[in-house]
């Protein structure tokens, strides 16, 4: 006989709870949020929810359980700190206990657009937000024609904002913890309403499980060209993944995360998570329209009380102000959010010491470099503690995220730009004519057009020069682009601070480096830049 959702969740350890809201519609979840005073409503439709003290991820709370299962294939250090397994199984008993008796809403989701690579995720959490959020960011059964029972989800999260560990107690940095168990198949969550948390585990969950089965896992955003011409789009949080892979003019994959497979590339996800600080509807038409419907969840976004309008241009809680939404709120996404194989990688990088140039030709080699090296600029409100601009290698563009070795997800993309010969582009949304505090950051319309220009082939026969520090290859002209943008040098008033500058960088790059230099190829490591 078929289990109830009550006696799974029972045998999960999450027993006595209180009233179970399975799978509620988006509806039910705004009505439920707004009863129990959780977000406010803003005008046109959208849930403005307010984060408190978290209002961005916690690296330094998350924590990988150290169990047989997985021990020998995580990537072990800095990034996935081990947690012991008993410590584990403690605190989740506490916040099992926490739970019981409490009223809480279940959502079934799925991640991966990909059929044959789906991963089937249950969150249970005591925020009807919360769940709304899961809701709009993954894919929801009913958009693949089917239903879940109560004993298939795979993974399930267990969500519990308001409780906090007792770090003396519990192991933990501090009262909040988001840790992982593969084992268990169960990560547990607490003691932070950034929504951001979930969205990450699933994502970690994916980047442990495809690689294993011979699927690149990656940090980025897609979108496709009426000629099926795919682009993927590396860059950390910041970059403009979100902004320019939404083109008016090409298809929608997604905005961040994505799967390479046997038959192109496809999204873990079914919704957006867009930064919205300072977003303006002529720069940036089609996000800005989704912060004014109905279905989209505003998190730390300021809202005058009265008229119930909101000001994207207030940073006042935080530079890290976001928009979930679903995916079919932009008019051109793709549904099912599935391409062939891409034509063009975009390695996106927001350059604090603006020497980096704003458009680049990378040679495979180079591309693997760049992509082990991951470099680019936190910026502000992204995490915990992040007020301005800070240089920061992140490799595979997504190193927080990676559960496996960067060897393994680097092998995987070499192989596949090779097989698909796959065309490689460096892009540089950082800052220009200075570093941080002097220069200013590019124009957004010069990139568009630059990324437009790489995409439509419109470079292939154009005059290249290399860089004489980054090695990259330059193109000398580009439609609707100023020829003196393309040359970063040229753009600084002091062109012997900006060799001075490309230099330092090109330093850090090479230290960086070290780390990684065994584990690739000779052409690889050496298709770094030049700091001599």
């Amino acid at each position: 006989m078929a289990q109830t959702l009550e006696q799974v969740l029972d045998t999960a350890g999450l027993s006595g709870l209180g009233k179970i809201h399975w799978n509620l519609r988006t509806e039910a979840l705004y009505e439920a949020a707004l009863r129990r005073g959780e977000v406010e409503l803003a005008r046109n439709g959208p849930l403005v929810a307010i984060t408190g003290s978290h209002t961005g991820r916690s690296p330094n709370d998350k924590f990988t359980v150290e169990e047989s299962s997985s021990a020998d294939t995580i990537w072990w250090g800095k990034v996935n700190k081990p947690f012991p397994e008993n410590q584990f199984d403690v605190l989740k008993a506490r916040l099992c206990e926490y739970l019981r008796g409490r009223e809480v809403f279940v959502q079934d989701c799925i991640a991966g657009a990909d059929s044959d690579n789906e991963i089937v995720v249950r969150v249970v959490t005591e925020s009807a937000w919360h769940a709304l959020f899961a809701r709009t960011m993954f894919i929801r059964p009913d958009d693949k024609a089917r239903t879940i029972g109560a004993a298939e989800p795979e993974f399930l999260i267990i969500h519990a904002p308001a409780f906090e560990a007792d770090p003396a107690r519990d192991g933990t940095n501090s009262g909040t913890f988001i840790i992982p168990h593969f084992g268990q198949r169960t990560v547990i969550i607490g003691g932070s309403r950034y929504a951001g948390e979930i969205k990450k585990s699933v994502f970690f969950l994916m980047n442990y499980l495809l690689p294993q089965r011979g699927l690149l896992s990656m940090h980025a955003s897609a979108n496709v060209g009426d000629g099926g011409d795919s682009a993927v789009f590396f860059g950390l949080s910041g970059t403009g993944k979100t902004t320019l892979s939404a083109d008016p003019t090409r298809g929608l994959i997604g905005d961040d995360e994505h799967g390479w497979g046997p038959n192109g590339i496809f999204n873990f996800e079914g919704g957006c998570y867009a930064k919205v600080i300072n977003l303006s509807r002529q720069q940036e038409p089609l996000i800005y329209e989704c912060t004014r419907r109905y279905g989209t969840i505003l998190e730390n976004v300021i809202m005058d009380p009265q008229s119930r309008e909101v000001d994207l241009d207030n940073g006042s809680l935080t530079e890290n102000t976001r928009a979930a939404y679903p995916i079919t709120h932009i008019p051109n996404a793709v549904v099912p959010s599935i391409a062939g194989h891409p034509r063009n990688v975009v390695m996106l990088t927001c350059d604090a010491f603006g020497v980096l140039p704003p458009i680049a030709r990378l040679s495979p080699d180079q591309a693997m470099y760049h992509f082990i090296s991951g470099y680019t600029a936190k910026v502000a409100g992204t995490e915990r503690g992040i007020t301005e601009p800070q240089t920061t290698f992140s490799t595979c563009f997504g190193a927080p995220f990676m559960a496996l070795h960067p060897s393994v997800y680097a092998k995987l993309l070499g192989e596949k730009i090779a097989q698909h010969k796959t065309s490689c582009w460096l892009i540089n949304t950082g800052w220009s004519g200075g570093p941080y505090g002097v220069g200013k950051r590019m124009d957004i319309h010069h990139t568009r057009a630059m990324l437009n220009a790489a995409l439509a082939g419109e470079l292939d026969d154009v005059e290249y020069r290399e860089h004489p520090v980054f090695r990259v290859s330059v193109p000398q002209a580009c439609p609707h682009v100023p020829a003196e943008i393309l040359d970063a040098r040229g753009t600084w008033s002091d062109q012997g601070a900006y060799d001075d500058k490309a230099r330092e960088l090109a330093q850090a790059f090479q230290a960086n480096f070290d780390e990684y230099r065994e584990m690739v190829p000779e052409q690889v490591a050496d298709a770094g830049p030049s700091a001599g």
